[in-house]
């Protein structure tokens, strides 16, 4: 809701019922930990509704609501005022009688707003309020061309342009024809509004995928693949090599994988795209991953897992020398993690350096070194080099070999703080797989302090999410009760504008944190299956996968049905 909620709205709050003091204080408390708006705060805790903080704010301080799905708003109101305050301060004009502008606002007690509306338009401002969904959506029919307009208008320009190289029948270009023509404006205004758009849905990935008779692009959001639109299959070469003359790729070459990495500046900011490109046998494919940092939460604290694996990896963090392992299938969010520890470890006293494959985020005073497997610079071979270096704390982007585990084991035993991914599904499985890859199981005792698995969960849109109380068998299957002991309220996905009718907007991780305790050492030294190992952790506090996310269930981030997808094949898998 994003409300600017002052001392009064927030005592008109508890006067009326709807919040205790008690949880006020804790909200304000958690808020300002997770540098978060209070209003937001107590949606997300469950303490308020949208509805209750509206009826308050209309009922008391004379805003009325207003539905914007219901107005339709004129041109010559919409000019009123700039589309860049509209989107800045999320408010609309819905109408001017005389002197008197009525705009709709949802943070009507926003002051500056108001203060700058008033200057720049000259008028006298009668505030209303409206729902965040709401004016998002309003703002995006009024301000937004869709993305079939806006290709549409493209796709006309390039057929203007290059009407002589890119005719029927004539579906190969040359080199020399395919860089005139990436080099073309609407080529460029096309690429740019297909990349632009992935930062603006949020996408972690692109994929520009030729098909039998056009070509097609897709977006990653939240795990998720969707379709967004469909160029004309005559324009897929000029797209893609627009991307590989920004990636620096060879044009000519359509007949081996390439890979390479550009940065471009999109809405004021500096985003970074890892560019991978395959033939296929309708042409070539294109996947690129979007690294915006300003969407990447490097932050231990803001990741969404419970604060006690928060505080274990605090503590193991800041252990002079020793192996910390973050294991999960492709995509959950392994080298973020390791990323927001490096984080809040960094000091300038200390030497931190990285080894990955590539390099995903740059990050400020530390050393980053992208491996180059064609030229022999693997892993292990980096490890070995990054040593002479005197360094504190290294990161290894990816154990896959011995080779690498060994030199990484070796170095948190000669007193470095080594963290490193893997590749399994629990936590007590990594151990399983390191004795697999020929490690000495009093090697991994000795060294090994934490080891981390983790998932991503999709979260429910708070505009929509639907409540509903699931079944005594189902509450008791997976533990759905609350602190009273009765059956929790919990939610499922409806899908509104806001969310793109999937229900979901957003993603959180989940983890689960084993450290090796001696009971666990000793397991690890008779080489016991991954389930005794698990079994004795979760006796001595660790709390796996699936607990954490019905954790998330229970409190209404999550739905019942992705954390039981999500956490298949952790320990509680369903009998």
């Amino acid at each position: 809701m994003a409300l600017a909620l002052t001392e009064k709205i927030c005592n008109l709050l508890i006067e009326n019922g709807i919040v205790s003091q008690e949880d006020l204080e804790k909200a304000k408390k958690t808020s300002l930990e997770k540098g978060e708006n209070l209003s937001d705060m107590l949606i997300k805790m469950n303490m308020v509704t949208k509805n209750d903080l509206l009826t308050v704010l209309s009922e008391e301080l004379g805003f009325p609501p207003i539905k914007l799905s219901l107005f339709h708003i004129d041109d010559a109101t919409l000019k009123l005022i700039p589309k860049k305050i509209t989107v800045t301060y999320q408010m609309l004009p819905v109408s001017q009688i005389g002197k008197q502008l009525t705009v709709a606002m949802v943070d009507p007690l926003n002051i500056f707003a108001l203060d700058d509306l008033k200057t720049v338009t000259h008028l006298n401002i009668n505030p209303v309020i409206a729902e965040e969904s709401d004016m998002k959506e309003a703002i995006s029919r009024y301000y937004e061309k869709s993305a079939n307009e806006e290709i549409n208008a493209i796709v006309s320009d390039i057929k203007s342009a290059q009407m002589e190289m890119v005719t029927e029948g004539r579906d190969e270009l040359s080199s020399t024809d395919l860089l005139k023509i990436t080099e073309e404006a609407p080529v460029v205004k096309l690429t740019n509004m297909v990349l632009g758009r992935a930062v603006k849905e949020r996408a972690s990935d692109v994929m520009v995928e030729p098909m039998e008779g056009d070509s097609r692009v897709r977006y990653r959001v939240d795990g998720v693949l969707f379709e967004s639109y469909a160029p004309p299959k005559k324009f897929h070469q000029a797209l893609v090599s627009r991307i590989k003359v920004m990636a620096d790729l060879d044009i000519a070459e359509r007949r081996k994988p390439q890979d390479g990495r550009f940065r471009i500046r999109i809405e004021g900011r500096n985003v970074d795209f890892r560019v991978s490109v395959v033939p296929s046998s309708l042409g070539e494919k294109v996947a690129l991953r979007v690294l915006d940092k300003a969407q990447a939460m490097i932050d231990l604290d803001r990741l969404g897992f419970q604060d006690s694996d928060v505080e274990k990896m605090k503590e193991i963090s800041a252990l002079p020398h020793g192996m910390i392992l973050v294991c999960g299938p492709t995509g959950c969010g392994k080298t973020t993690t390791l990323y927001s520890i490096l984080k809040h470890i960094d000091d300038p006293g200390k030497n931190l350096i990285t080894v990955e494959d590539p390099v995903e985020y740059e990050l400020q005073g530390i050393g980053q070194v992208s491996i180059n497997e064609e030229i022999g610079l693997t892993f292990a071979g980096c490890l070995r080099s990054i040593l002479r270096q005197d360094p504190d704390i290294i990161m290894v982007g990816e154990i896959r070999d011995f080779d690498t585990i060994d030199v990484a084991i070796k170095s948190a035993l000669t007193g470095h703080l080594v963290l490193s991914t893997l590749h399994t599904n629990t936590a007590a499985g990594s151990i399983v797989r390191m004795i697999n890859m020929g490690v000495e199981p009093f090697l991994i005792a000795a060294s090994v302090e934490l080891v981390a698995a983790q998932r991503l969960l999709r979260k429910l849109c708070i505009a929509c999410r639907e409540a509903y109380t699931p079944d005594k068998e189902t509450a008791e299957r997976y533990g759905l009760f609350d602190e009273k002991g009765k059956i929790a309220r919990i939610y499922r996905p409806k899908g509104c504008a806001r969310c793109r009718n999937s229900g979901y907007s957003g993603r959180i991780g989940i983890v689960e944190c084993m450290r090796l305790t001696p009971r666990v050492k000793e397991l690890i030294f008779k080489q016991a299956q991954g389930r005794e190992i698990e079994e004795a952790a979760m006796d001595e506090g660790m709390t796996n996968l699936r607990e954490n996310g019905m954790k998330n269930v229970i409190a209404g981030r999550a739905s019942l049905e992705d954390v039981l997808c999500s956490t298949i094949g952790s320990s509680e898998e369903e009998e």
